[in-house]
């Protein structure tokens, strides 16, 4: 096979980003040029390679097997581009994902912990949502991710192998309300009394559910603000302009003026916390990170 280290750039950016435009985008290339390179691989390899859905572009098997190696042909390249430029990293590098209502608590407890301990490791992070991360970390642009799953816990995709799983804590879910007004005072709530609440929601798409809103609520629940960033939905919660649901785990950094609420008349609703990367024997540096997040629950 005659395959360029472009090409496997374009096929790994497509894994994880799931489109060829997104691709494009964020390679800094014109889509017919990721189009035409996409072409070619599978040109070169003999094989499909992208399989075309409604959802997006996902990597045939065959593609799963040329990632794979891709993996090891751009990490070598890059090691033979520092050991020729003389920038050989004093530290080794961990690139670890985040969901947000995650990260909050379990990111600067877990960097704390490795700075405690001075390992030579750099972390560098991103926020995602949980499929998003688990792309990267398919396509190896990620080395580790901390992810949530609600019950049954199935497997996170169908693709093979599947990742190496370690659970960090189960969290329950519960709901954010004012300090002040209609639930002052209060530790729990009934679920038909937030079927008229104002809701703080994230956008949905069609990969993801409403994220603020309790699930399984009965009718159609009244989102009024509509927001992705935690931090602003918490303080739009202390400012009494509606509730949201959070993991009661993100207790410790509650603004004032919030107040978590457990919620009656429901099932309750466990979140699990879980760091994942790819299998195999992981690298030392990776196995130190993963230790550092289980150590927060």
């Amino acid at each position: 096979m005659d395959i360029s280290s472009a090409g496997l750039r374009v096929l790994k950016q497509i894994a994880e980003s799931g489109s060829f435009t997104a691709a494009a985008a964020r390679l800094g290339y014109t889509q017919s040029a990721v189009s035409r390179q996409a072409a070619a691989l599978e040109l070169s390899a003999g094989a499909t390679l992208f399989e075309r859905r409604p959802d997006g572009v996902r990597l045939t098997p065959s593609g799963l097997i040329l990632l794979r190696h891709a993996h090891a042909v751009l990490a070598s390249l890059s090691a033979a581009e520092r050991e020729l430029t003389g920038t050989v990293p004093r530290n080794e590098p961990v690139r670890l994902g985040v969901v947000p209502s995650a990260g909050a608590v379990i990111l600067p407890a877990a960097l704390a912990h490795l700075a405690a301990a001075g390992p030579q490791i750099t972390v560098t992070t991103r926020e995602g949502t949980t499929p998003a991360l688990i792309r990267a970390l398919r396509a190896g642009s990620l080395d580790l991710a901390v992810l949530t799953s609600r019950p049954p816990h199935r497997p996170f995709d169908g693709e093979s192998p599947r990742l190496h799983v370690e659970t960090v804590a189960d969290t329950e879910l519960v709901v954010a309300a004012p300090s002040t007004g209609e639930f002052a005072g209060r530790t729990s709530v009934h679920v038909d009394e937030l079927v008229d609440a104002a809701w703080i929601a994230a956008p949905s798409s069609s990969s993801e559910s409403l994220l603020g809103v309790w699930p399984g609520l009965p009718g159609r629940p009244r989102v009024i603000h509509s927001v992705r960033d935690w931090l602003t939905k918490l303080q739009l919660v202390a400012g009494g302009f509606g509730v949201t649901t959070v993991p009661s785990g993100i207790s410790p950094v509650l603004p004032p003026g919030v107040s978590l609420l457990r919620v009656d008349g429901a099932p309750s609703e466990i979140r699990r916390v879980l760091v994942a990367r790819l299998p195999g024997h992981p690298a030392p540096a990776i196995t130190t990170v993963t230790r550092a997040i289980t150590s927060t629950a």
